[in-house]
């Protein structure tokens, strides 16, 4: 094999001595120059050969990271696996096995069944002031044909079961009597009952329904239109669509109160997420997203806008942060120039600092695995600080005394792998490092401010609506489209934070924010409604009518 030609070296020599090798003999007749040649050329190979192999072992990861997307387990847990010798839980130590012993048999015999408690079907399994009860009366056997004097009730046990309408809608029939006056001779009636939106022959639970099942069930408005004409209504699609734009609107004054109550947040979290709203071109649409902003009173609101600049993350945070604000966020630059500009300490998540390493296993896997042993180290501790809830000074005491002292070994050990590796930049554990070591200031603020969460994960676990929404709805017709959506689902996950039923919230307030003072509607975002309203909410009058 001509080894020197495939690098190049044999320009300047006759290439002939090589293709004659083929036994010592033929190789002591070799100039001193091609035997350095050749040693040069093998030095090439050697070093283009490291070259590949890190190149290949970048593109297996590559392909283990898409098959893991496409067909396996995205999370990201990490199991040890311990010592070869320990057992795992439930396995017994093996015994040795007993002698065999001569027996008879004896006779077969049924065992009696354990008797069942007859009540056991009587216990209540849902909230009684929610749901509604139909009772279906039955009679016993043995008093068929007699009369009611020839027995007593005396008692009634009660079973329930959980049984479902084909449809669940209903439509509400108003008999408005026309009278007349005979004294003036005058015709009257009563007027129809106004509703929340103007003209509409839609209910205030209706619109509530349909909103709550779009974005908090995710359920197009194409499935819900099938399902109404499966119980018998006729109705369009695009009045389906109205009903959603238009309740959305209503909302709109709410979900500006509560994104002005998150900028007063003296911490936050942020991050984007994609979403297709607005026509790109003939049969294209345009890539937006969502820029989800979580305040420090369990609220988060979900600001839609065109692109990832830079402006958008001012645009949503505002220009004036509270005193000694903290923005906790990923690695985008976007957050780093907005935190310098606006003069807010940028905190950084360990989570997404964590998966770069999660994701170099295959590639590193000791490198990787102790890495990933000191970020689970602080974890474990974060949990020592929930379990003996600890806030305020005494847990930043207790993360300045375990936590820090972790932190400062991670990052000795990215310096010490710096110094001694000599991977490529490509290589999946290099930008993990890289990745850890430019951003040590913001992994380093939870330390010192008991207030910052260790990561995002709170905010990524309440920004899920809108990837399950987009594996449905699939995207947004238009801009105005994708603003409606962040506004209910920024309603909705917020009262799923305060424990509030999202449908009887937007009963209420669809029907509230109409008479309400335009100075006060701060009052209507979900965590100040728990405290004003929830305990006398307005209702349909679907729900006032008596059973």
């Amino acid at each position: 094999m001509d080894l020197v030609s495939g690098f190049g070296y044999h320009s300047h020599m006759n290439p002939a001595p090589w293709s004659a090798l083929s036994s010592l003999e033929d190789a002591a007749t070799l100039s001193p120059q091609n035997v350095l040649d050749l040693a040069a050329a093998w030095r090439e190979w050697e070093t283009t050969g490291a070259v590949l192999r890190q190149e290949i072992a970048g593109l297996r990861q590559q392909i283990d990271w898409f098959k893991r997307q496409l067909f396996g387990q995205k999370s990201e847990r990490r199991i040890d696996i311990g010592s070869p010798g320990q057992m795992s839980l439930g396995e017994w130590p093996s015994e040795p096995a007993a002698p065999e012993v001569k027996g008879r048999p004896v006779v077969a015999h049924t065992r009696k069944a354990a008797s069942r408690r007859n009540d056991d079907e009587s216990v209540p399994f849902f909230d009684e002031t929610r749901v509604p009860v139909e009772v279906i009366e039955l009679s016993a056997p043995e008093t068929d044909g007699l009369s009611p004097e020839d027995y007593e009730i005396i008692s009634h046990k009660e079973s329930y079961r959980l049984a479902q309408r084909p449809g669940s809608y209903v439509l509400i029939k108003y008999r408005r009597p026309v009278v007349k006056i005979r004294a003036s001779q005058m015709l009257v009636c009563a007027p129809a009952p106004s509703t929340v939106i103007d003209g509409s022959r839609a209910d205030v639970s209706f619109v509530a329904g349909l909103l709550i099942d779009k974005f908090a069930y995710h359920l197009p408005l194409y499935r819900q239109h099938q399902r109404l004409t499966d119980a018998g209504f006729t109705v369009s699609r695009p009045w389906l669509t109205q009903i959603a734009q238009q309740g959305a609107a209503l909302l709109e004054a709410i979900y500006e109160a509560q994104l002005a109550s998150i900028r007063e947040s003296r911490v936050k979290a942020m991050d984007e997420t994609p979403i297709k709203a607005g026509q790109g071109g003939p049969g294209k649409l345009k890539r937006g997203y969502f820029w989800p902003v979580y305040g420090e009173r369990d609220e988060i609101c979900f600001p839609f806008f065109e692109s990832r600049e830079i402006k958008h993350v001012e645009a949503a945070l505002g220009l004036t942060p509270a005193e000694r604000a903290v923005l906790l966020s990923d690695g985008h630059h976007a957050y780093a120039h907005c935190a310098a500009k606006t003069g807010v300490t940028h905190a950084q998540c360990w989570a997404h600092t964590r998966r770069g390493f999660f994701e170099a296993q295959a590639a590193e896997p000791e490198a990787a695995a102790e890495a990933l042993a000191l970020i689970g180290e602080l974890y474990r501790i974060e949990d020592d600080i929930r379990q003996a809830g600890l806030s305020g000074e005494r847990k930043k005491d207790h993360r300045l005394a375990h936590a820090k002292p972790v932190v400062e070994r991670f990052f000795a050990r990215i310096d010490e792998r710096f110094a001694a590796q000599g991977l490529l930049p490509s290589n999946p554990l290099t930008r993990a490092l890289a990745y850890a070591r430019d951003r040590r200031f913001g992994l380093e603020v939870f330390l010192a401010d008991p207030d910052v969460p260790i990561d995002t994960n709170h905010l990524e676990r309440a920004l899920r609506v809108i990837p399950m929404g987009r594996r449905n709805w699939m995207f947004c017709w238009t801009e105005l489209g994708a603003r409606h959506v962040g506004i209910l689902q920024s309603l909705i996950v917020t009262c799923r934070l305060h424990d509030i039923n999202p449908y009887g919230y937007l009963v209420d307030v669809l029907q509230r924010v109409g008479q309400h003072p335009a100075d006060r509607v701060h009052e209507l975002t979900p965590r100040c409604w728990k405290d004003l309203f929830a305990a006398n909410p307005l209702r349909s009058p679907l729900h006032r009518q008596a059973p």
